[in-house]
């Protein structure tokens, strides 16, 4: 059983190995709350999860690090496992799904774990480790439903009532559930009255749905950018603790994500990946009653693919209102494009990218569609440059992402 006094051995263990990350004031996030970033993304492998695999690992028996062990990972877990085995000299086995982001596939090999990418997602893997450690006799380590796991994890929690006894609430991703049940666990038996809040992606919410359902579920996909926390399903020991201690449950579109990392980058010079953004997402977006309180949002990985960044800036940025396309209906004559010009310009607009497009058959000859890409303020800037243009007679057609 999960006891308050394993979660303190487990921050004696990890002394000397989890950094004891900082509790930063991000006063630029949110003017809703007193919002601070709890920033395991600056954790030596980029996440928390080191946290939980190496309490797990060092707890083993002689005869099990013997075996060697095997895991299955989105690609947080996995470098946690790689760590630990490596400082324990312990041979590793990690079962990845073959569209885990390519950064964290090699900097799991880089720490001497052998890799075995498995089509899929997330419980892919887990089907094809749970496999191979029956055929090998090696020792699993589950990124999730395991006490030793979530102990480690609720070190986290230890450490964010050390820097603030006087929260309100402390939010935190949810994926299978090891992270939020380690710290809720922990800051529920330490402090009561401080309420926990999980936060899932929208095209994941398997824990969401579970707590809806009564028990765990499986979903049939899991669909998000933010891998680390796509899984299909929970496990028992978290579903369990979760039910206890946690207070509530929402979900994020991916679109609220991007905006946040985004908002991080910017704002907070602080890199999250998709997992590790969403509970300041809940935040952002006024998913939960926070409104004057003071909430710590654990930023649990930055473990992000320098490819999937560039997309999720520009995703951002469009819902944000900071990037916009406009496609304006004109008859092609001369003057169209400055009279158009001079509008957006007068509202502060900037034109980036123009092209004319006279080939679409569905218009008349001496007409032609003017596609516009415009950098821009935000959303109430977008809907003045509209105002303006359609008033002075432009037909805007459509508008896309």
């Amino acid at each position: 059983m999960l006891t308050l006094d394993k979660i303190y051995h487990a921050a004696f263990v990890l002394k000397n190995v989890a950094r004891k990350t900082d509790l930063i004031k991000a006063t630029k996030l949110s003017d809703t709350c007193e919002l601070y970033l709890k920033t395991e993304n600056l954790q030596e492998t980029g996440s928390f999860k080191l946290r939980g695999a190496y309490y797990k690992i060092s707890q083993l028996t002689d005869e099990e690090k013997a075996r060697g062990i095997i895991a299955c990972s989105a690609g947080n877990h996995a470098q946690g496992v790689a760590m630990a085995a490596a400082r324990n000299g312990i041979k590793a086995m990690i079962c990845m799904p073959d569209g885990a982001p390519l950064s964290k596939i090699e900097a799991t090999k880089q720490m001497g774990a052998e890799i075995c990418l498995v089509k899929g997602v997330y419980d892919d893997a887990y089907a094809k480790a749970i496999q191979l450690q029956e055929e090998t006799g090696a020792t699993f380590i589950h990124p999730f439903d395991d006490e030793l796991v979530i102990a480690g994890q609720g070190t986290i929690g230890l450490e964010i009532l050390d820097e603030l006894e006087d929260l309100d609430a402390v939010v935190v991703p949810i994926g299978g559930g090891g992270l939020i049940s380690g710290i809720a666990f922990a800051i529920k038996h330490l402090n009561p009255d401080i309420k926990i809040y999980g936060v899932q992606a929208a095209g994941a919410a398997s824990m969401f749905e579970s707590r809806k359902a009564g028990a765990p579920v499986m979903l049939d996909s899991a669909a998000t950018f933010a891998d680390g926390i796509a899984v299909k399903q929970p496990g028992e020991n978290t579903f369990r603790i979760i039910e206890e201690y946690v207070d509530d449950i929402v979900t994020v579109t991916e679109d609220e994500i991007a905006a946040s990392i985004l908002a991080l980058i910017e704002k907070q010079k602080v890199i999250a990946e998709g997992a590790g953004a969403v509970a300041v997402t809940a935040v952002m977006f006024d998913k939960l009653p926070v409104r004057g309180q003071k909430v710590a949002c654990v930023v649990s990985g930055g473990n992000i693919d320098v490819n999937i960044l560039s997309r999720v800036i520009t995703r951002g940025l469009v819902t944000s209102g900071r990037n916009v396309n406009l496609t304006i209906a004109l008859t092609d004559k001369p003057g169209q494009l400055q009279e158009v010009s001079e509008i957006i310009a007068g509202c502060g607009g900037n034109v980036v990218a123009v092209h004319h497009d006279r080939a679409d058959a569905n218009m008349a000859i001496t007409s032609c569609f003017l596609k516009l890409a415009l950098e821009t303020r935000d959303h109430q800037q977008i809907q003045e440059i509209k105002k303006r243009l359609t008033e002075a007679g432009f037909s805007l057609v459509t508008e896309r992402v």
